[in-house]
């Protein structure tokens, strides 16, 4: 359910949309910042999209807005770049600040908090990416991945018996760095849980059509089926949304986000592999989808998303809203 225009607290707001922008993940970003870009304007408020550049300090200046959707997705636009713009702008912004953007983006860094805060994650480590190439730096099954990209942009599973470690990490085409994160595969389920303003919604199961919940398994139309709640026992699904919740909170972070994990429901072991600080907000996202089994429609969720961002620049809570989640705002 949506407030009509006219009822509705963003009415006459004027709000910034940033997508698009210089990543890998930039395709993903466009269809996220025009489904939220379309839902501000049914809510009534006045939207100015943006395909962010290097320019937009300049951009956001001439256009003065109330407040910035950031719909951007991965490097420069998710790692506490863009944050650091709008803090200098002091134009409030929707999702995490400068610092839990940059260390959640950072996956080595990430775990060590996370590690420290009690929240299991998996082994391995840092690897030079040649050296990844030239031999299995641990023993397989492994997966190796860019140690600072989204949506798995650039993942390997090497798979036990391989002959050969994954010679695309030395290909010219490669462009993720010249560390790769390499960490032992976990065999078992793809969960994902949603945290908003600190409290887990629910957890999904993803069963990827595809070898491994890969870029088109996540955006491909018809690439993964999503079991909202989980098949998992009852203790398990605890025990995903309290290691969501205490990897938000050790990561400072904010607003929405979304716990990757992996669950081996043999031996009963999960692992949290990332926390996505700006997840996905297409027809085909994981948060959009947990939000509507809680009976909170996209339209709502854009709008707490909106307002939870103008209520930390001090100005409160936009007067007339309500808040779908049963928290108040921070």
């Amino acid at each position: 359910m949506s407030l009509p225009p006219t009822a509705s607290p963003l009415a006459g707001r004027h709000v910034a949309v940033l997508m698009g922008g210089p990543s890998s993940e930039r395709e993903v970003s466009l269809v996220s910042g025009r489904e939220c870009a379309d839902a501000l304007e049914r809510l009534g408020a006045r939207v100015s999209r943006v395909d962010a550049g290097r320019d937009i300090a300049q951009v956001l200046t001439r256009l003065n807005p109330d407040v910035c959707f950031n719909a951007l997705h991965g490097e420069w636009g998710e790692d506490g770049c863009v944050q650091g713009v709008l803090e200098t702008l002091r134009i409030p912004y929707t999702h995490c600040g400068v610092l839990s953007s940059a260390l959640a983006m950072d996956k080595a860094k990430a775990k060590a908090v996370l590690a420290a805060a009690g929240v299991a994650v998996p082994g391995g480590g840092l690897f030079n990416r040649f050296d990844v190439a030239a031999r299995h730096v641990i023993e397989p099954p492994y997966v190796v991945k860019p140690n600072a990209e989204g949506s798995s942009v650039g993942v390997f599973i090497v798979h036990e018996g391989a002959n050969t470690p994954p010679q695309e990490v030395v290909a010219p085409s490669w462009t993720y760095g010249e560390e790769v994160m390499v960490e032992p595969y976990i065999r078992g389920l793809e969960l994902a849980v949603g945290v908003m303003d600190g409290k887990a919604m629910t957890v999904t199961e993803i069963v990827p059509k595809t070898a491994f919940y890969d870029y088109e398994a996540k955006y491909g139309e018809g690439g993964s089926e999503h079991v909202v709640p989980a098949r998992i026992p009852p203790q398990a699904i605890e025990k995903a949304k309290e290691l969501s919740e205490r990897a938000h909170a050790a990561l400072g972070c904010r607003g929405v986000t979304r716990s990757d994990l992996r669950y081996d429901d043999i031996n009963d072991i999960m692992v949290l592999l990332e926390v996505n600080t700006q997840p996905g907000m297409t027809p085909t996202s994981l948060v959009p989808e947990q939000a509507a089994a809680q009976g909170v429609g996209f339209d709502d969720l854009v709008l707490w998303i909106t307002e939870d961002a103008y209520a930390r620049s001090g100005a409160g809570r936009i007067a007339g809203s309500s808040d779908p989640s049963g928290q108040d705002a921070p």
